[in-house]
C-alpha cells in the first residue's frame, strides 16, 4: 500500500493534523493508498508557496519553463506503465485506457512545452506616426486546478501544464477518489526539475478542501472540471469575489445515426462511447438517436455486442468493461435506470448490479441498453455517468440534429451517415462544443480546444495551449512613443507630407 503527502514548497508534507484517508480499488474494495487528509491550514500554506514564488516564476523566459514541461513529457514516458496501473487500480478503468490517459498527459506535455517559443502576441500599426503598438500575454497569478476523478492524469495536465507555462504558480486539488495518480504527477514535476511552490499540491475533502481553495483571497485563477451542479456552487460561492474562472462540466451526448450509415462500424463506434470507461467520460454517448429505417437492425446488433461485453477487474487483459468509480454512483446509475423504467421506456438489456464473478465485492453495472425512449424523459435529458445508452427515433436528419441540440448540455455529438451534404449540415446546424463525422463521440486530441456550449461549461476551452493560454493568461496592450513629442490618438490629425 501507498502512502503520499501533500506537497508545498517543493517538499512532501504530512497534514497539519496528521489525519489520513483511504483510496480504495473499485473493483476489489481493497485499499490502494493513504493520502493526507488535509484541512484549511494546509491550503493557507499552498497558497502561500504559491504566492511568493510567483514574484519570480513569472519572470522566467517562457522557452526556459517550456524546458521543464520537455522534461515532464520524458518522464511520463518512462513511468507510462507503473502510472497506468496504479490508475486501473485506483480509478477502475481497463489497463488499455489507463494507458491512453497518461499518454494524453504526454502529449499534453509536449504541445504545451512547444507553446514556451510560440505564446504569440499581436502587433499592429498605429494610427500615429513613429509610434509602435503591441499586445502581450501576462501571467494573472495562483491558480486553482481543481480536477475529476475519471481522467485522474489527462483533466489535471490539462490545467497544470499551460497555467504554468504561462508563468502562474499552482495549488492542484484532485478528486478524492483518485490523489494516488495525482500525487505522481506531481512527483514527476518534481523530478523535472520545477522550482518549489510552482506547484503545490494537497489532498482531502471537496467541502473542506475544494471549497476553501476555491474562496481563498490569495487566489486568482479558478480551473474546475466536474459536475454541472458543483460548478455553478463555485460560481455561486466566489461571485464578487472578481475571480478568473474556468468551468468544464457535464454531459449528454447523442450519437446520431442515419439510414444510409454504415451500421457495423456505427455499432463499433456506440460501443466504445457508451461503454468505455464505463461510460464515465464527460463526452461518453448517452444517447443514440436513429434513422426509423435502421433503427430495429441497429439496435439487434448492439444487444448482440453488449451481451458479449465480460465485466472485472480492468487489470485482467479479458475484460471489456471494469467498475464504475464507487458504490454511490453505482446507485446512482441503478436509480436513474429504475427512472426509466417507470417514465415508460423499454429496458432492452442490462439494469443490474451484477453479483457473480467476483463482481460483488466491486461497485460494477451491466451495461444498459434503453428503447423507446423520448426527448423529454429524465433518462434524454439528465447525465447519468455511467453505462446506460438511450435510444430515440426520429424520421430524418432535420428531426434528429433538433434532438441532439434540445439537451441542457452541448459537449460532443457524432453523425454516421455516408451522404457528404448530410455530414456538412450537421457540421452547420449542430451546436456542441465537439462534433464527430462518421465515429463516437470520445477521442479529442490535445491540440484543439476541448469544451462545450450551454450547461457544459462557461465558454473557456481547454486541451489546445492556444485556447488554454486564454485563461491562464490577460492581455496587455503596450504603446511605444518614440516621436518625442505628445501624440493624442484619435484628436491629432496626421499631416500627409508633400
Amino acid at each position: 500500500m501507498r502512502e503520499y503527502a501533500n506537497f508545498i514548497q517543493g517538499e512532501w508534507v504530512s497534514a497539519s493534523s496528521g489525519r489520513t484517508i483511504e483510496s480504495t480499488n473499485p473493483a476489489t474494495g481493497e485499499t490502494v493508498a493513504t493520502v493526507a487528509g488535509s484541512g484549511r491550514e494546509d491550503v493557507d500554506r499552498a497558497v502561500s508557496a504559491a504566492r511568493e514564488r510567483f514574484k519570480t516564476w513569472r519572470k522566467v523566459p517562457a522557452p526556459k519553463r517550456g524546458e521543464v514541461l520537455y522534461r515532464v513529457g520524458q518522464l511520463l514516458m518512462d513511468r507510462k506503465e507503473e502510472i497506468a496501473r496504479l490508475m486501473t487500480q485506483e480509478m477502475g478503468k481497463v489497463l488499455a485506457e489507463a494507458r491512453g490517459d497518461v499518454q494524453e498527459g504526454i502529449d499534453m506535455a509536449f504541445y504545451t512545452a512547444g507553446e514556451g517559443r510560440r505564446m504569440f502576441g499581436v502587433t499592429t500599426p498605429s494610427e500615429m506616426p513613429e509610434k509602435f503598438q503591441m499586445a502581450v500575454r501576462d501571467p494573472i497569478g495562483v491558480v486553482a486546478a481543481v480536477t475529476p476523478w475519471n481522467f485522474p492524469m489527462a483533466i489535471p495536465t490539462w490545467k497544470l501544464m499551460p497555467a504554468i507555462l504561462a508563468g502562474n504558480t499552482v495549488v492542484f486539488k484532485p478528486a478524492s477518489d483518485t490523489p494516488s495518480v495525482a500525487a505522481e504527477l506531481v512527483r514527476v514535476f518534481a523530478d523535472a526539475g520545477l522550482p518549489p511552490g510552482v506547484l503545490n499540491f494537497v489532498t482531502g475533502s471537496g467541502t473542506e478542501v475544494g471549497d476553501y481553495l476555491i474562496n481563498h483571497p490569495e487566489v486568482d485563477v479558478i480551473s474546475f472540471t466536474g459536475s454541472t451542479e458543483t460548478g455553478a456552487r463555485v460560481v455561486s460561492q466566489t461571485a464578487g469575489k472578481n475571480k478568473k474562472i474556468s468551468l468544464e462540466l457535464g454531459g449528454k451526448n447523442a450519437i446520431m445515426v442515419m439510414e444510409d450509415a454504415d451500421l457495423d462500424l456505427a455499432v463499433e463506434g456506440i460501443l466504445w462511447s457508451g461503454y468505455g470507461t464505463t461510460g464515465q467520460r464527460c463526452t461518453a454517448c448517452s444517447r443514440l438517436i436513429v434513422h426509423e429505417q435502421v433503427r430495429e437492425p441497429l439496435t439487434r446488433k448492439l444487444i448482440e455486442r453488449i451481451e458479449k461485453l465480460k465485466l472485472g477487474n480492468g487489470l485482467d487483459p479479458d475484460t471489456d468493461v471494469g467498475p464504475v468509480i464507487n458504490t454511490r454512483q453505482r446507485d446512482s446509475i441503478h436509480k436513474y435506470v429504475q427512472i426509466g423504467q417507470e417514465e415508460g421506456a423499454e429496458l432492452l438489456i442490462g439494469g443490474e448490479i451484477p453479483q457473480g464473478d467476483g463482481l460483488s465485492k466491486g461497485s460494477f453495472y451491466a451495461p444498459t441498453l434503453f428503447g423507446n425512449v423520448r426527448p423529454d424523459m429524465r433518462i434524454a435529458q439528465e447525465e447519468i455517468f455511467g453505462p446506460v445508452i438511450s435510444v430515440l427515433t426520429v424520421r430524418g436528419l432535420e428531426e434528429a440534429i433538433a434532438v441532439n441540440n434540445a439537451t441542457p448540455f452541448g459537449l460532443s455529438s457524432s453523425i454516421y451517415t455516408q451522404n457528404v451534404h448530410r455530414a456538412f449540415e450537421a457540421m452547420r446546424d449542430v451546436t456542441t462544443g465537439i462534433l464527430y463525422i462518421n465515429a463516437g463521440t470520445i477521442g479529442a486530441e490535445v491540440h484543439l480546444p476541448f469544451g462545450g456550449t450551454r450547461g457544459t461549461g462557461n465558454g473557456h476551452r481547454e486541451g489546445a495551449a492556444w485556447t488554454a493560454l486564454d485563461v491562464f493568461t490577460e492581455w496587455k496592450s503596450i504603446y511605444v512613443d518614440y516621436s518625442g513629442r505628445l501624440q493624442r490618438a484619435q484628436i491629432d490629425e496626421f499631416q500627409h507630407g508633400a
